[in-house]
C-alpha cells in the first residue's frame, strides 16, 4: 500500500512539473505547439494508464474498410427496412419509461456495457423521434407534468397529475373540479376492451405511473394524511393510493407491480403506514375478488397464478425498489428484476382476446441521478434495455408496438477528452486549476462540497474520491452548484419505436404527442385511428 502510495504521488509531482512548464511556455494554461508532453499532461492526467484504460479501440477500426463496411451495412439494413413497417392494428402496446433518459445517459450507459460502440437494445428500432418537454409554467417540467403529457395527450403544471393546466400545484379546489381532469391512454384501451396493467422500479404512487390513474393538484398526495395536511380533514379529495385502488381506471387494472406498500397501510397496521384512515387498502383489495393476488417478493410473484378476473398487485418494498446493484449485492434480496417482472405481466395481460396496454417505467435512473450518482443510474439504464429486448424477443413486430422514451433529461455531461475505452467513471482530463476532472459530472445537486473546498475557493482532487470505488454504487460525481437534489433539464426526450406504424414516431414534436400516437396505432382513443383511415 505504501508503495502504491508512493508511486501516485511521484506521479502527480511529475504532473504538477509538466504543468509548471506549460505555464512558461505561455501566459496561461495553453501549451507551446511543439510540446506534447505538456498537452498530454493536460488531457490525460491519469499517469497510470492501465488503471483506466481497458483498450484504445477495435482492431479493425484503423482501417477505412472497416468504415466503409460498417456504412454499407447499415445502409443496406434501413433498405431493407425502409417504408414498411408492419401497417395492420397495434393490437398490443408496451411503453416504456426510462425516467431521466438523457441522450448523455445513453451514450454513458453504452460505455458502462463495455464500449463507445455498444448498442442498447431499443437503439436498433427502426423510428428515433424527440420530444419538447416544457411543462404550461416551468421551461423544465417534472415527471408528474411529464407523465400528464405522455400519458394524457395534455400539457400540465409543474408538479400536478392527471389535470388540465388550468389547475396549479396545491390548489385543492381546483384539484375537485372533474372538468380540469384529463383522462389517460389507460382508459381508453381500457374502454376499447383492452387488458391493462403498468410496472414501475418507483412506488406505484409515485408520479409517473399516476399519469395513467390518478387526478391530483400535488403529487405528493401519495396518501390521505399528506391530502388532510394540505387540504384539511373534509376536502372530498381522494389520495393517489386510494384512486388506484377504487378509482374509475385504476380499479380496472389487471396488473400493479412496483414499490410504495407503506402509502397503502394505515400506522395502526403497519409501523410505517403513512396512512391515518384506519384503512388496509392491500387487505381491502384481496378481499375484492377471491382471484386477486397479492405479492412482495420475487418468488411469491414467479409462482403468482391468477384466477377469471383475478388482479395482480406486487408491492416489492416499503418505498422505491432498491436499486438494482444493490440489490444483487445483498444475501437478503427478495425483490424482482424489471425484467422479470416485465416477463410475468406480459404473460397474465396477453390471456386478453383485445389485446393490452402495459406501460413500464425504470423509476430509478432519475432518482439516481437526483443524487449525483451516476453508476446506479447507468446501470438501472442497462436493465431497462435488458426488459425491452425480453419485450420484443416474445413479442411480434406484426401486432405489437414498442415505444420507449424519456419524460425528461438530467444535467449529467459527458466532458472531454478521456481516451478510447477509458472507464467512464474516471478521468477526463486536466483543468486550468492544474486539478483533474472525471469525464462525468452534473451542473448541481447534492456532491458540490464533496468536490469543492468553500473556505479555499478550489477543488479537491476527484481522483481521491474515486480511487478503490469500483464497489461503491453511491460514489457521487462532481457538481458545480450546491442542491439539495439535482434538477432535470430542458433538453428534448429521444423516442424509439418497433411495431405497427413505428414510422409516426419520427421527427421533432410535443410530449403531448406521444399517446395519440400509440392510439392511432392501435386503434383506440380519441382523434383519428389507422383502422379508419
Amino acid at each position: 500500500m505504501l508503495l502504491r502510495h508512493l508511486s501516485q504521488v511521484s506521479s502527480r509531482v511529475l504532473l504538477l512539473f509538466i504543468a509548471l512548464q506549460c505555464l512558461r511556455s505561455g501566459s496561461s494554461m495553453h501549451c507551446a505547439e511543439d510540446d506534447e508532453d505538456c498537452r498530454e499532461a493536460l488531457m490525460h492526467p491519469n499517469m497510470e494508464e492501465e488503471h483506466s484504460i481497458r483498450r484504445r479501440s477495435i482492431p479493425g477500426e484503423v482501417f477505412s474498410d472497416y468504415w466503409l463496411d460498417k456504412g454499407k451495412r447499415f445502409v443496406a439494413y434501413r433498405d431493407s427496412k425502409a417504408n414498411t413497417p408492419p401497417r395492420g392494428k397495434a393490437k398490443n402496446i408496451i411503453f416504456f419509461l426510462g425516467d431521466g433518459m438523457s441522450l448523455a445517459t445513453l451514450a454513458a450507459t453504452r460505455i458502462y456495457l463495455g464500449g463507445e460502440e455498444q448498442e442498447l437494445s431499443f437503439e436498433s428500432f427502426p423510428d428515433v423521434g424527440l420530444m419538447k418537454t416544457y411543462a404550461v409554467d416551468r421551461l423544465v417540467t417534472d415527471s408528474a407534468a411529464a407523465a400528464t403529457a405522455l400519458l394524457c395527450g395534455v400539457k400540465a403544471n409543474y408538479g400536478t397529475v392527471g389535470v388540465s393546466g388550468h389547475v396549479r400545484r396545491g390548489d385543492c379546489e381546483a384539484s375537485k373540479n372533474s372538468t380540469h381532469h384529463v383522462d389517460s391512454i389507460a382508459k381508453w384501451a381500457l374502454d376499447s376492451g383492452r387488458q391493462v396493467g403498468f410496472i414501475t422500479t418507483t412506488r406505484v404512487t409515485h408520479a409517473s405511473p399516476a399519469g395513467l390513474y390518478a387526478h391530483a393538484a400535488d403529487r405528493d398526495w401519495e396518501n390521505d394524511k399528506k391530502v388532510k395536511n394540505d387540504c384539511g380533514k373534509n376536502s372530498g379529495i381522494q389520495d393517489i393510493a386510494l384512486q388506484l385502488m377504487e378509482g374509475e381506471v385504476g380499479s380496472r387494472f389487471r396488473v400493479i407491480m412496483g414499490g410504495g406498500k407503506t402509502q397503502f397501510l394505515d400506522n395502526d397496521y403497519y409501523d410505517d403506514g403513512k396512512r391515518r384512515d384506519d384503512r388496509n387498502l392491500i387487505k381491502e383489495f384481496q378481499k375484492q375478488n377471491t382471484n386477486n393476488v397479492y405479492v412482495e417478493t420475487r418468488d411469491e410473484l414467479m409462482a403468482a397464478e391468477l384466477g377469471n378476473n383475478g388482479r395482480l398487485l406486487g408491492l416489492f418494498n416499503d418505498g422505491h425498489m432498491k436499486y438494482n446493484l444493490k440489490a444483487m449485492d445483498s444475501k437478503k434480496n427478495k425483490q424482482p428484476t424489471l425484467t422479470e417482472m416485465t416477463q410475468k405481466a406480459i404473460d397474465i395481460l396477453k390471456q386478453g382476446d383485445e389485446g393490452y396496454f402495459l406501460f413500464i417505467e425504470a423509476g430509478r435512473i432519475d432518482t439516481a441521478h437526483h443524487n449525483n450518482k451516476a453508476k446506479l443510474a447507468l446501470d438501472e439504464m442497462a436493465h431497462l434495455s435488458e426488459a425491452v429486448a425480453l419485450a420484443r424477443s416474445i413479442t411480434s413486430e406484426q401486432d405489437t408496438l414498442i415505444v420507449v422514451a424519456s419524460d425528461h433529461s438530467h444535467t449529467m455531461s459527458i466532458s472531454g477528452y478521456a481516451k478510447r475505452g477509458a472507464n467512464i467513471f474516471s478521468y477526463g482530463a486536466m483543468g486550468e486549476d492544474l486539478m483533474p476532472y472525471l469525464t462525468l459530472s452534473y451542473a448541481n445537486g447534492p456532491s458540490f462540497k464533496e468536490f469543492f473546498n468553500t473556505k479555499l475557493n478550489v477543488r479537491y482532487d476527484p481522483t481521491n474520491q474515486i480511487e478503490d470505488s469500483d464497489l461503491d454504487f453511491d460514489l457521487q460525481f462532481p457538481s458545480t452548484a450546491p442542491l439539495e437534489s439535482e434538477t432535470h433539464s430542458a433538453e428534448d426526450a429521444p423516442v424509439f419505436a418497433s411495431g405497427p406504424w413505428s414510422d409516426l414516431f419520427s421527427g421533432v414534436y410535443e410530449q403531448s404527442t406521444l399517446p395519440y400516437l400509440m392510439a392511432y396505432a392501435g386503434c383506440f382513443g380519441p382523434g383519428k385511428q389507422a383502422c379508419s383511415s
